[in-house]
């Protein structure tokens, strides 16, 4: 399970959707440079059947990439809304976490992880990040919620929720380490 002190287990459980006999598809993972990973996402504001539809549709990509998260616009989606896996095992069963409208409301103390994304292939970083976090966000009723959590989950939810204002890790890399990682996407851009 991902060590998320100070986290509300029966919270976690109650809106954690559990990976199993769901019908769901894979959807394309869109890349650096596309537009539609810097373009300004909308609030969810109907939580109904099409929503739960997106949010499996979004965890089976996500598993099957493999990542640990995935953001709306990733997919194409302009809309806030991120997938979290909150098993922390890559062998065992596979859970997940919709948040919907999710907003770091506090955040304290700084930690440095490597990060990579699904998003931006080939480029793994060390990226500096809040420590610990509070989440407000809803769920796929539309209830709303608060999350705080710490470290390694702190990162990955501090990492999606960038993707939905149109930030990407690379933006928080050095101005030569983002050039470097530019000038070799320009090059697969001319040798595809």
């Amino acid at each position: 399970m991902v060590h998320c002190p100070d986290v509300e287990w029966a919270l976690l459980r109650q809106i954690t959707v559990i990976y199993d006999k769901i019908t769901m598809s894979i959807q394309k993972i869109y890349q650096y440079p596309d537009p539609v990973l810097r373009k300004e996402t909308e609030r969810v504001a109907t939580f109904d059947e099409s929503l739960a539809r997106l949010v499996e549709d979004m965890a089976e990509t996500m598993y099957d990439a493999p990542g640990v998260g995935l953001a709306a616009p990733q997919i194409g989606q302009s809309i806030k809304l991120i997938v979290v896996d909150t098993h922390g095992d890559s062998e065992g069963e596979r859970r997940f976490m919709p948040l919907v409208n999710p907003e770091i409301v506090a955040h304290e103390g700084t930690q440095f992880d490597e990060e990579g994304c699904l998003s931006v292939p080939d480029l793994t970083a060390s990226v500096k990040r809040h420590k610990r976090i509070t989440v407000a966000f809803q769920d796929l009723q539309g209830q709303t919620h608060e999350l705080s959590t710490e470290d390694r989950f702190a990162v990955v939810l501090q990492h999606e929720i960038d993707h939905l204002n149109g930030i990407l890790f690379i933006d928080h890399l050095s101005p030569l380490k983002r050039s470097l990682y530019k000038k070799k996407v320009k090059k697969w851009m001319v040798e595809t």
